[in-house]
């Protein structure tokens, strides 16, 4: 959790709470942060999780005609159809922990004849465009998909939902977020960019070269929407949009991997206050993350050197957050035991 809570009677009262448990002072950790972080971010001593859901968006890249992907861009049609069809390592993970699956086409390049209660249909346009050649989006597609995120999140808050995961499916994604993280941190995008999916050493100096090229040519763009139109993806706007609509109903944020974080990281330069609503499930093994989670100066819950996307980080993470608040809410107090 990134503590920017000012001492309140609130604050205060969560933390005697929290510090009068039948434990030693502070003995749970970063389990007992997080309890407290749920707890103000619902504003009550007695937090509850109610109806989780993971929504995972999903959208194609010009710029992976460029060859920086380890993937042909035809397998985000088919891991699509893999979710949908319920055999992707979301939809187990899902299952395990009892989180809802949502996924959304926001910018496939294929047309899906399945159906299913869990998947939606939004999309923008069939992928972005090679932002090697012209900016990914125009600034309509761009606030297009961060309305997918929003509108897909409003319905999950009408069915009671208050606690959101975000996730992602785009072959060549990794590039766009490392992008947006150089854009957004100002770090160096040698500190940005990773394999991916797999690429080799000649694969990676190709790739960096590339994203070094594109940085170049979008150096003068400066407004956080400005930048995420230019270098970004439909699915990761539609995560900056739900992330944004999230905050703004005072749920609580579970944030992924590379992908996610970068993301996250435009959603907080439109509103900072997303920061206090988002939950950091993991640290991935993409090169660039642990220099994100650093930069945010936040903790993740898990290192698990993941480097899937989807979701994953968020459903396997859920039950540490269920335990934060069970902590919070069922543990006996010193008091009782008098």
């Amino acid at each position: 959790m990134n503590d920017s809570h000012l001492s309140d009677p609130l604050t205060d009262r969560i933390r005697q709470r929290i510090d009068n448990k039948t434990k030693p002072l502070g003995a749970l950790g970063h389990l007992e942060e997080l309890a407290l972080q749920i707890a103000l971010i619902q504003q009550t001593e007695t937090p509850i999780l109610s109806n989780p859901h993971v929504i995972v968006f999903a959208g194609d890249h010009g710029l992976a005609a460029e060859g920086i992907s380890a993937y042909p861009a035809s397998v985000t049609y088919s891991m699509v159809n893999n979710f949908i069809a319920g055999g992707a390592a979301i939809n187990i993970f899902c299952r395990q922990n009892g989180l809802q699956l949502l996924v959304c086409d926001v910018g496939v390049a294929g047309t899906f004849s399945a159906t299913s209660d869990t998947f939606v249909k939004y999309k923008i346009r069939p992928g972005t465009r090679n932002m090697r050649q012209e900016p990914a989006m125009t600034a309509d597609e761009c606030e297009a998909a961060l309305d997918a995120g929003k509108t897909l999140v409003n319905g999950v808050k009408y069915r009671d939902c208050n606690i959101v995961g975000f996730g992602e499916m785009g072959i060549g994604n990794t590039s766009p977020a490392a992008l947006l993280m150089h854009r957004m941190t100002g770090l160096p995008l040698t500190q940005c960019v990773g394999r991916g999916t797999g690429l080799d050493d000649a694969g990676l100096a190709r790739k960096l070269s590339i994203l070094e090229e594109i940085a170049d040519r979008y150096a003068h763009l400066t407004e956080p929407m400005a930048v995420l139109a230019a270098m970004g993806g439909l699915e990761i706007a539609a995560i900056v949009g739900g992330m944004l609509q999230a905050a703004e109903q005072g749920m609580v944020i579970l944030v992924d991997g590379f992908i996610a974080t970068s993301a996250l990281l435009v959603a907080r330069a439109l509103n900072p206050a997303v920061l206090t609503h988002a939950i950091f499930c993991h640290q991935s093994a993409e090169t660039g993350h642990q220099q994100m989670l650093k930069a945010l100066q936040v903790k993740p819950l898990l290192q698990l050197d993941l480097r899937l996307g989807e979701g994953t980080g968020c459903a396997l993470a859920y039950p540490l957050v269920q335990a934060a608040v069970a902590m919070l809410n069922d543990m006996a107090t010193m008091d009782s035991l008098q």
